[in-house]
């Protein structure tokens, strides 16, 4: 079943591409340039032919939403993502701190390249399940900002961690205090995602190492938090 896992890397983020008996699961869309990205990732794959049924979405930072609302038209897709981010997804949305720098920097971003205001197909809250060949869990890890959420699948023991943090090596990190909306749930965020059963996770802002590899990272950086 792993091998029905594709990775779609693109210079600034990547996302993820399920596939199972009914087409293809896309976790997140991506940013600039995505939308190539993923065509020839699906080319290479053998996998172009394949109907992309729905977009399941982390949450709805600009970087993981600037395409949805094209590929959904494009192909029919059903759009599914966090309820807490619900805003966002309008093109709104509000963060605390530093996070209000990153909220500003989107707020130019998205008109400038082209972003499109879509509603969901479903709203996804905490321990709901999506239908796919390895089974999905939805987990709300908040934080990064309000809605995201990380999503289990218990057959592979592999969590889908969207940008719970950035797994580089020796540069592994959190991330940075202006992108997060509520810095102060990040740590329980990081601890109920590792109290999973886990052989892997699998971070949106990565190199090409193993699951098991920036599990192992993430555990590293777990390590150094305040206990609390």
């Amino acid at each position: 079943m792993i091998s029905e896992i594709l990775r779609v890397r693109t210079p600034l983020v990547s996302f993820h591409v399920l596939r199972d008996d009914a087409g293809l699961l896309l976790l997140d869309a991506g940013f600039v340039g995505g939308v190539g990205f993923l065509r020839r990732a699906l080319v290479r794959r053998g996998w172009e032919n394949e109907p992309i049924r729905g977009i399941l979405l982390t949450h709805g930072h600009l970087d993981h939403t600037l395409n949805v609302a094209r590929l959904a038209r494009e192909h029919g897709a059903w759009i599914a993502a966090p309820r807490a981010d619900a805003e966002r997804y309008l093109g709104r949305g509000s963060s605390r701190g530093w996070g209000r720098i990153g909220g500003m920097l989107e707020a130019i971003g998205r008109p400038v390249l082209g972003f499109r205001p879509f509603v969901p197909d479903r709203l996804i809250d905490d321990g709901d399940e999506i239908e796919t060949g390895c089974g999905l869990r939805a987990v709300s890890l908040p934080g990064h900002t309000e809605g995201h959420t990380g999503y289990y699948c218990e057959a592979l023991r592999l969590l889908f961690c969207g940008d719970l943090f950035a797994s580089f090596g020796r540069w592994s990190h959190f991330p940075p205090a202006i992108l997060n909306a509520d810095p102060g749930k990040m740590a329980a965020s990081v601890r109920k995602a590792l109290s999973l059963d886990l052989a892997g996770v699998l971070p949106n802002h990565a190199d090409d190492a193993e699951p098991s590899e920036h599990l192992r990272r993430l555990r590293v950086l777990a390590d150094r938090l305040t206990p609390g």
